[in-house]
């Protein structure tokens, strides 16, 4: 699972530095802690644009990242791009950079991933690595963004839920051998 940072899996505060400013999204905690019971591996893939502004220090958000994780366990993977649009990387979201990156360490195919994000860009880098998207809206999605989403979910407890219960008793996919395995191959999507 591949969850983006910033209004997915904390409050939104942009080019947050401060980690005393670091509020876990409704129900991230408990989503996160059911997907590592049942083995799945959760990464992180997140635009830090601010660096590149020069609105935070890399050293700042490192402490916000190391919050984020003392708040809602550690993480497998983290996958940051710190550059800004003018850029032109192939990193940054809506790239499929950070999600190529992330399921490398992962040590799975992006097609084997699910992308858990709040805006289209998230969407559009999940459709560009063939992976899934699932859109979680909140107040800043863009209403076409939601049209657009491949998937929509209320919250991460839902995406949780249906990740889940696509597990629990299903076939294996051919040559997988594990639960991760199952809940991580496209195949049963």
């Amino acid at each position: 699972m591949l969850f983006d940072r910033d209004g997915t899996l904390i409050k939104d505060v942009p080019y947050n530095g401060d980690p005393r400013k670091v509020e876990p999204m409704p129900g991230a905690a408990e989503a996160l802690s059911r997907l590592r019971r049942a083995e799945i591996p959760v990464a992180v893939v997140t635009n830090q644009s601010g660096v590149a502004k020069g609105l935070i220090t890399p050293d700042e958000m490192g402490q916000v990242n190391a919050r984020v994780e003392e708040l809602l366990g550690p993480f497998d993977a983290w996958a940051i791009c710190v550059h800004d649009d003018g850029d032109c990387c192939t990193c940054r979201k809506p790239a499929p950079g950070l999600l190529i990156r992330a399921a490398a360490v992962l040590d799975v195919s992006p097609r084997d991933c699910v992308v858990v994000g709040d805006i289209g860009r998230d969407m559009e880098a999940a459709r560009a690595a063939g992976a899934r998207g699932i859109l979680v809206p909140t107040p800043l999605t863009l209403q076409q963004e939601v049209l657009e989403a491949p998937e929509v979910a209320a919250d991460l407890t839902e995406v949780t839920d249906r990740l889940l219960a696509g597990v629990e008793g299903g076939p294996v996919p051919a040559g997988s051998h594990s639960r991760r395995a199952r809940v991580l191959g496209w195949s049963r999507w």
